[in-house]
């Protein structure tokens, strides 16, 4: 039978080292686990973290801060005028939309019966009204001669009278006639002296009547040749010229329409003047100003203007403003041509200011600012700002560093580690 190994076995004794070597090391391990959930524990309750690349973060810098309204807006031709007809009539329409014209060219023409037949009427009456004018002048010169017939021969008279008048003087000297027949002689002279007198006058009074009638005739015809000018006009006017080189907007009429007066035919674009029409939110209505300066940008390509108009009404919460300025020869603009602006409103030198962020969003009263690496909640006074900077009153100081954007994640926590 075949015994065990019992016999073969030794018994060892363990040291004292060896039996204090394992509780040590557990009890290590135990103590650094807790530390560890302790640290991990604590932070998660006091700050949390964020990874930088998650921010954008901006730096506090001291300058001119340019207010400015960012907006957009159409080029329109600051002289599109719009040619109205002048009569009641049957248009003609010379030209197309889009064709070249000159100034005074002929665009439309308006055929009017009523006014062409009107005319030819008063320019008869006016040829009638002359023709009487000089038939006045005939009689005028007549009636003249016949007081100067009467005055020349009351003169005529007045001589024979006083000869007579002296003869009787001789003769009544010498007693050859009588007392009676010398009186006589006398009356005959008084009689004389008055008619030529009252040729005198009545020779004054007919020049006097004669120039009077010639003259209210003379205005009657004056008058008549007016409105025979204005009905000329009126038919001249019935040919429709363009006021300025462009081109022909739109139609507003059909082609052989008939039309009534002072209806809109069509418009001509003036292309050597052009401005830019920007709609401006009416929350920076008061702020603008007639003379500001706005930049224009038309692609890779700005150009300076200023505001020449500035509309008194809102409309679907906008303002419409009008911006005169000079193209630049390489610009080849275009009506309703599409652009956009930025209105410069004022300059503030030397203020610290910094970019546009969610600040603003959380009521702009506090911002994350970094120290090191920690983002610290800080209450600011933002003041002024512009479409891409805002101008820090208090609560910052130049070379800050401020985080922009992404402050989602942070919630309410007054400060977060950035990793």
């Amino acid at each position: 039978m075949i015994k065990d190994t019992s016999g073969q076995d030794t018994v060892v004794k363990p040291s004292a080292s060896k039996k204090l070597r394992m509780p040590v090391i557990i009890g290590t391990v135990g103590v650094l686990m807790s530390a560890l959930v302790w640290a991990s524990i604590g932070h998660d309750s006091s700050i949390r973290s964020i990874e930088s690349k998650d921010l954008r973060l901006a730096t506090v810098t001291r300058g001119t801060l340019v207010r400015d309204i960012a907006t957009t807006g159409k080029i329109v031709a600051a002289n599109a005028p719009i040619l109205y007809s002048t009569e009641q009539g049957v248009v003609t329409l010379l030209s197309q939309p889009g064709d070249q014209v000159e100034p005074n060219q002929v665009v439309a023409q308006i055929d009017s019966p009523k006014l062409r037949s009107r005319f030819q009427q008063e320019q008869s009456v006016y040829a009638a009204m002359e023709s009487d004018l000089e038939r006045a002048k005939l009689d005028a010169r007549r009636e003249q001669l016949r007081v100067t017939q009467i005055l020349d021969m009351a003169k005529v008279d007045l001589e024979a009278a006083d000869r007579e008048s002296r003869r009787g003087d001789q003769l009544i000297q010498n007693s050859l006639i009588s007392r009676i027949d010398f009186e006589k002689g006398k009356d005959e002279l008084r009689k004389a002296n008055l008619m030529h007198q009252h040729a005198i006058q009545e020779v004054d009074l007919m020049r006097d009547t004669l120039t009077f009638e010639l003259k209210n005739r003379a205005l009657e015809v004056d008058r008549q040749a007016l409105v025979v000018t204005e009905l000329a006009r009126q038919i001249s006017a019935l040919e429709v010229k363009a006021p300025v080189k462009g081109i022909i907007g739109n139609w507003l009429v059909e082609q052989k329409a008939r039309i009534g007066a002072s209806q809109p035919i069509l418009t001509v674009v003036d292309l050597s003047a052009f401005e830019a029409e920007l709609a401006v939110p009416e929350s920076y209505a008061d702020d603008l100003g007639i003379g500001m300066e706005v930049e224009l940008s038309f692609g890779s390509v700005n150009v300076m203007g200023h505001l020449s108009s500035i509309s008194p009404e809102v409309r679907n919460r906008e303002v419409t403003a009008r911006v005169r300025f000079n193209p630049e020869p390489s610009l080849s603009l275009r009506q309703n041509q599409r652009l956009s602006a930025r209105v410069l409103l004022e300059n503030r030198p030397n203020v610290l200011m910094v970019k546009r962020g969610d600040f603003l969003n959380r009521g702009g009263s506090t911002a994350f600012v970094m120290n090191q690496d920690m983002a610290v909640k800080t209450p600011v006074i933002l003041g002024a700002r512009s479409m891409s900077q805002v101008e820090i009153v208090d609560g910052g100081k130049e070379g800050d560093v401020w985080v922009v954007s992404g402050t989602e994640a942070f919630r309410n926590d007054e400060q977060i580690q950035i990793r």
